[in-house]
């Protein structure tokens, strides 16, 4: 597989062998033009990954260049090249769409990284084209998201699983997505057609419990004015989800058990046995293993529930998955609240935070950022509560910058200078912080 194709546009012709080497040498695909009104004319843009344009040319300029693939596909990445005197222009450029700039003479690793960056986020982007397009025929990617090893190895354990009559157990951290994996091993299995019934066992009060799960018959107590099928009868044919089960209490765990293990529930008030077909998940951010030493958790039932474990590793493990779960988190966001899905994703500092909240945070993320509530260089949240330390660093530098830029009239060579980075360094910081566009009156001649 390439990694990119590429259309490289300059009237140089000597720049366009250069690169054209470099870039096949480092294992893109690569198509040069010296006319850029060529290029215009014959590059289908859903063919390609990334265009790279000069800003300066004859017949047409980089402007010209930008604003056509804009127009034509607008999440086709576009990188100007510049000269010195052209960067205030290029800052304008990025206003209007433009991926990046990159400074001539340009270090050939250094473009190869942007390159990168944007074949990563152009795939990105079509891999959730492709989720969207395909939501009528939902398939085991739809529900589980992602590219990282242990998401592919999750959808072949569904795939194994989801059909065979056997109990799971499934663990990992708040937010992780438990029960969507339940959710994914009832509906591609023999069961689809019965009820997934989902219970939250720290939700229901102890004094209801058995009530809930085991039904109850008429006058089985004060206000039982009929009989009533329990949770687990409800889920007959299909699967029953005992989310958070290491909150069930220990006088309850043994009743549960038996179910399990005899697959027959008795109401309230009966003593009649009722037959259940049903496949019981369970899910748990603990490990039971250690709670039933600690005498927290019966270890009959938990050997009972762990005969399959499926365990889901947190985000901050599996960080290749970050920018496709927020593309299609916001993807989602922007169609349900009637609003444009933002062009702007920083995709580096999503990949670099932490999430302790893991999906569920970056759900969040992603619908602040389609709300216009959420900035990645913000000191405060929502809410008028300090950010994270990590956050008041990076706006730090991100000003320092700025102010080096201001002072220079927008050359990233003499800031970079007085900022004591490399040059390559600095871009790369300027493109993480999105400050081509800031204090732009400052940078026009």
């Amino acid at each position: 597989m390439t990694r990119g194709r590429i259309v490289f546009i300059d009237d140089e012709k000597q720049l366009c062998a250069a690169a054209e080497d470099w870039l096949s040498v480092s294992g893109f695909t690569v198509t040069t033009y010296q006319n850029p009104a060529q290029a215009l004319r014959e590059i289908d843009p859903q063919d390609w990954d990334c265009v790279v344009s000069d800003l300066r040319m004859p017949g047409a300029t980089g402007f010209d260049v930008l604003t056509h693939f804009r127009a034509a596909d607008s999440d086709l990445p576009v990188i100007l090249l510049t000269g010195h005197g052209d960067v205030p222009v290029a800052v304008k450029a990025i206003q209007i769409g433009a991926y990046d700039f990159i400074e001539k003479p340009y270090d050939a690793d250094m473009l190869v990284a942007v390159l990168d960056r944007a074949v990563e986020r152009r795939r990105l982007r079509r891999e959730i084209d492709l989720l969207h397009d395909g939501a009528g025929a939902p398939s085991i990617e739809d529900r589980l998201i992602g590219i990282s090893p242990a998401m592919v190895a999750l959808r072949r354990s569904v795939v194994q699983l989801a059909s065979v009559n056997v109990d799971v157990l499934i663990t990992g951290e708040t937010g992780t997505g438990k029960e969507v994996l339940a959710r994914a091993l009832h509906e591609f299995g023999a069961r689809a057609a019965g009820n997934f019934v989902a219970i939250n066992c720290a939700a229901v009060p102890e004094s209801i419990f058995e009530s809930e799960i085991f039904g109850h018959d008429r006058g089985a107590f004060s206000g039982a004015a009929s009989e009533r099928a329990g949770k687990f009868e409800y889920g007959q044919n299909g699967t029953v989800f005992l989310d958070e089960i290491e909150s069930m209490p220990l006088a309850l765990q043994a009743k549960v058990l038996r179910a399990l293990q005899e697959r027959t529930v008795v109401r309230l008030g009966s003593n009649r046995e009722r037959a259940i077909d049903v496949r019981f998940i369970a899910a748990t951010k603990t490990d039971l293993r250690r709670e039933s030493a600690a005498g927290r958790f019966r270890a009959d039932l938990y050997y009972r529930l762990a005969t399959v474990e499926l365990a889901i590793p947190p985000l901050a493990e599996r960080r290749e998955d970050i920018a496709l779960l927020h593309g299609v988190f916001a993807r989602a966001a922007a169609e349900r609240f009637g609003l444009a899905l933002p062009q702007d994703t920083d995709l580096t500092w999503l990949s670099e935070q932490a999430w302790p909240g893991n999906v569920r945070e970056l759900k969040s993320a992603a619908e602040r950022a389609v709300l216009g509530l959420a900035s990645p260089t913000s000191t405060r949240v929502p809410g008028g509560r300090a950010a994270p330390l990590p956050d008041r660093v990076a706006r730090f530098e991100a000003e320092a910058i700025a102010q080096a830029l201001r002072m220079t009239n927008g050359s990233t060579a003499e800031a970079a200078e007085q900022l004591g980075l490399p040059r390559r360094t600095l871009n790369e910081k300027i493109a993480r912080y999105g400050l081509r566009g800031a204090d732009r009156a400052a940078m026009e001649p």
